[in-house]
Parts: structure tokens; C-alpha cells; sequence
């Protein structure tokens, strides 16, 4: 102990980052599962979202409800979505959090032209916060890197 402030437990630290990384996993998996309810449980009661890298505008304070009901409309059509997230760095600050992890997603729609799959590479940055003993996102900003394969898998712009 210097300056009077007690040093963090190694194990405790440990145990935390740990949950912090359930807690994105989860939020991953819950998607690729269309699971909206257990999406929506992995975020805090309010939520900053950023992907403006995807999608241009400005990041969003906003609700994990209307996030979850977001994804339901763009995604709900799709036949498959699988996110594989890894090379997690993660800070615990108290009851604070900031993790930084590598992502792909893949959207999987089968179609006529037989190029049935649309991909995202990129980053996540990711806020949390310790609500009632649990970690909860409080703010989600997407890296897009690139995106690869078939970019219009519904065939929109061929019936222009």
C-alpha cells in the first residue's frame, strides 16, 4: 500500500475482467441467436452506441430496447449470424470498466446468386458499468475495418 490506497486484488481483478468479457460474449451470442431479451440484459438502463464507422451519422444515447429493436428489424430476415470476437484487453476500474476486443461478424442469407454470405471485420470499444453487482454495456462503438462478400445478399439494388 503507498499513498494510503489499498492495491487491488490480483485474483478479484482477475474475476472481473473475466465477467467482463462474459458479459460482451454474451451480448454476442444472444444476437447470434436472435435472442432479443438476452441481448437486451446485457446492457445498462442507458446506452451510448456508436457505429457511425458502419453506418456515418452520429453515436446515439439511447436505450438497450430500442438497440434490440434495432437489430430485430436489420437482422430478424437473416437465416444465420455468427459474431467471433478475441484478442480482449480489458480495464477494471472499480465498479467501471473499458474493454477493446477484435470482431467478425458474418450475415448469412442464402439467395439466387449463390454468394449467400456478408462480412464485417473490425474492433468493438466497449463500456461497462457494475449495475446491481453485474456488468452492463453502457456504450458500444464498432471499428469497421472492411467489409467483404456479397454486400447486397437480398438482391435490392438488382431490382432497381
Amino acid at each position: 500500500m503507498s499513498n494510503g490506497l489499498r492495491q487491488e486484488d490480483p485474483l478479484r481483478l482477475l474475476l472481473e475482467r473475466d465477467a467482463v468479457v462474459t458479459t460482451i460474449n454474451r451480448l454476442f451470442r444472444s444476437v447470434d441467436a436472435m435472442d432479443w431479451d438476452g441481448a437486451r440484459v446485457c446492457f445498462a438502463p442507458r446506452v451510448v452506441l456508436d457505429t457511425v464507422s458502419l453506418s456515418g451519422g452520429e453515436p446515439e444515447d439511447t436505450t438497450p430496447e430500442a438497440i434490440v429493436e434495432g437489430w430485430r428489424e436489420s437482422f430478424g430476415h437473416l437465416e444465420a449470424i455468427h459474431h467471433q470476437a478475441g484478442n480482449y484487453e480489458v480495464e477494471v476500474h472499480g465498479n467501471e470498466a473499458s474493454a477493446s476486443c477484435n470482431g467478425i461478424a458474418f450475415h448469412y442469407l442464402p439467395n439466387e446468386s449463390g454468394q449467400d454470405t456478408h462480412r464485417f471485420v473490425g474492433t468493438y470499444d466497449v463500456g461497462l458499468q457494475k449495475v446491481r453487482g453485474s456488468w452492463r454495456i453502457d456504450s458500444l462503438r464498432y471499428n469497421l475495418k472492411f467489409i467483404d462478400g456479397n454486400l447486397d445478399p437480398e438482391g435490392v439494388e438488382e431490382g432497381d
